[in-house]
């Protein structure tokens, strides 16, 4: 059996390697705890000066959850685990949002989902030329978790809406403009890079030095193709309802807009309702606040139909053919949707 995740010391840089390229690097059960535990460790620890998280391979950072896992819990009727796994997997974004020394993400290929939780939610962000960045959760009948309601509320106007609900993916210049990334460097200067940071943790101030090397490696991928349409993407994405949205795309058109509407038309209605609410509401909710938010909605639509047949569809049986309930925007009970915000009492997501 491999190691799922690799650890490495070199000198006072401490190195997480995510050690499963056959499935992207997507993330299982056990790792993270191990990721939690060995961040844990490196928190106190004097000989630790700087953190630096990469996927191994150059397909993936980290395509995102193990979801097949979660499907079989709840075929088996082991409800404690999933929520287990969503309760460990939010307390570690948490963690890395608030860590105290410098975390640096390698994010050289796909990048989606929890991939984004172990990344975005630190401080520095490095993308190469191979970067896709997604958040896809819609298309599984599920809502973008692991912190997205705050990272990507800090995206430039309605752009994090826009993301969150089509699940569009991202190259680098774009990610650069989201703020998804802080710094471009091509994947051919990755060795030096990760030799410039090994020095920097050496530095009685590693923050300022890892700020430093990582400005002296960043250079400027150009422009990204979304921005183009930043003009019509903020002119339709700045209706409240979701039906106004898809008018107002109706009446722009052109080729990005038409694209948008069918990127829309192949996800869940009720999770776009509910990510609809969770992300326009959500601006301006501290972390804390916006990942117990997060709790309570993942705790819900594991209980649902639509996140099993999401991943029934897309994992399973591949048909690529989910049976969505409700089928459309126009069926969707806004109660049942405010009911996935209400407090859980004591199943509460518990911070330290």
């Amino acid at each position: 059996m491999i190691d799922e995740t690799l650890m490495h010391r070199d000198g006072r840089l401490g190195r997480i390697v995510l050690n499963r390229p056959k499935v992207l690097n997507a993330l299982s059960a056990r790792q993270y705890h191990d990721i939690t535990a060995y961040l844990s460790g490196w928190e106190d620890d004097p000989e630790i000066g700087v953190v630096l998280i990469e996927g191994e391979g150059e397909r993936a950072f980290c395509a995102g959850g193990d979801i097949r896992m979660v499907w079989d819990a709840a075929r088996r009727g082991d409800h404690d685990f999933n929520r287990d796994v969503f309760r460990t997997e939010y307390r570690l974004n948490r963690r890395i949002h608030r860590y105290p020394k410098p975390y640096v993400s390698l994010l050289d290929g796909i990048c989606m989902g929890g991939g984004a939780g172990l990344s975005v939610n630190g401080g520095y962000r490095v993308a190469t030329e191979r970067i896709r960045f997604a958040m896809p959760e819609t298309g599984i009948g599920f809502f973008p978790d692991v912190g997205a309601t705050h990272f990507l509320n800090r995206c430039p106007g309605h752009l994090g809406l826009y993301l969150g609900l089509t699940g569009k993916q991202l190259g680098p210049a774009d990610c650069l403009w989201a703020g998804i990334a802080t710094h471009f460097v091509p994947a051919e200067r990755l060795d030096d890079l990760r030799r410039a940071l090994g020095e920097a943790a050496k530095s009685a101030e590693p923050d300022g030095a890892v700020a430093a090397v990582l400005a002296r490696f960043h250079q400027e991928p150009g422009e990204g193709p979304l921005l183009r349409h930043v003009a019509a993407l903020e002119n339709c994405f700045a209706h409240r309802r979701l039906a106004d949205v898809i008018e107002a795309l109706r009446l722009e058109g052109g080729q990005w807009a038409w694209d948008t509407l069918s990127d829309l038309s192949g996800r869940a209605p009720f999770s776009l309702a509910v990510t609809n609410r969770q992300l326009r509401e959500g601006r301006g909710l501290d972390f804390d606040d916006a990942i117990r938010r997060e709790f309570r909605l993942a705790w819900h639509f594991l209980q649902g139909h639509d996140f099993l047949e999401g991943i029934r569809a897309q994992v399973v049986d591949k048909d690529r053919q989910p049976a969505w309930s409700p089928s459309s925007l126009a069926e969707v009970d806004e109660l049942a949707v405010a009911a996935y915000f209400q407090p859980l009492g004591d199943d509460e997501l518990p911070l330290p």
